[in-house]
């Protein structure tokens, strides 16, 4: 499996809820629709490392 780094977000109250909400369309989690958004991010922006994968 694996390990996921585990750390604090704090957002603004009207952001958490439009993520909410975004979550709840998609079928997901907040947490897992935050993961979803900052990997797409990451991968859009071919932040990678060179021959690495950007997970799914």
């Amino acid at each position: 499996m694996i390990e996921k780094k585990k750390f604090l977000l704090r957002l603004d109250a009207d952001v958490y809820a439009a993520l909410e909400k975004w979550a709840a369309d998609e079928l997901r989690s907040v947490n897992a629709q935050i993961e979803f958004i900052l990997k797409e991010t990451v991968r859009r922006a071919g932040r990678f490392k060179r021959g690495e994968v950007a997970p799914k």
